[in-house]
């Protein structure tokens, strides 16, 4: 990609836009509540668990379709990707905090990106309750409309997943910035690899009942730092 698509995109991938990322853990406060994410370690091995079963046949697969669209234009093949997304997102509140995050995120785009009808396109379906307007196709179409190929589209995606848990991780386990970061170079083999190997034409998949468990109890636990 050239330089300044590059810029475009990174605006929407680093913590400091405004998506509400921040104020979710995504499961991860109920998994330390309950005991099974208490070191440095075991945050590794949750979140790989995650990518792996998870992540690398569902939103990574999203991400791309959404991305290509966002290439090419035709928004119909973001809109049918983001449907089957949501029916695959079991918890409520991972699936509602998605819609929101990729709704803060088009709404932007769509006025920014300039020349890129398709984002206002898939923005008009959202506010008519046409399409969910989940994070991954948002982020994705966006991407894409800024020249960013499938597969950089995909890791960036990957990669503001896994610095969110980072930054979850900080507020509720006894790990320092030295820390976070060792873990967080941990993963990117892991990423790049899972970019690598996507299959648009599948069916999206998933297998992480771990986490799919722990994000919903989120909303039950008696005290809590994050939004359910």
């Amino acid at each position: 990609m050239d330089t300044l698509g590059l810029l475009h995109g990174l605006r929407f991938v680093d913590t400091f836009f405004p998506s509400g990322g921040f104020a979710f853990s995504s499961g991860l406060e109920a998994a330390v509540q309950g005991g099974a994410v208490k070191d440095s370690g075991q945050l590794a091995r949750y979140v790989e668990d995650l990518l792996r079963g998870g992540m690398s046949r569902r939103e990574a697969s999203a991400v791309w379709v959404a991305s290509r669209a966002g290439t090419s234009g035709k928004v119909a093949a973001a809109i049918t990707v983001d449907h089957e997304l949501d029916s695959l997102k079991l918890g409520r509140e991972g699936r509602q905090a998605s819609r929101q995050m990729g709704r803060q995120i088009i709404k932007i785009a769509a006025d920014q990106v300039d020349g890129k009808t398709v984002l206002k396109v898939y923005r008009a379906a959202i506010e008519r309750e046409e399409t969910p307007g989940h994070l991954a196709v948002s982020l994705g179409l966006t991407l894409g409309a800024c020249g960013w190929k499938e597969e950089e589209a995909v890791a960036a995606f990957l990669y503001q997943t896994v610095v969110g848990f980072v930054s979850a991780a900080m507020r509720l386990l006894p790990i320092g910035q030295r820390e976070s970061q060792r873990v967080l170079e941990g993963w990117l083999p892991l990423i790049s690899r899972i970019s690598r190997e996507v299959k648009p034409d599948a069916a999206l998949s998933s297998w992480s009942p771990v986490q799919d468990i722990y994000g919903m109890r989120h909303g039950q636990l008696e005290w809590r730092l994050f939004r359910s």
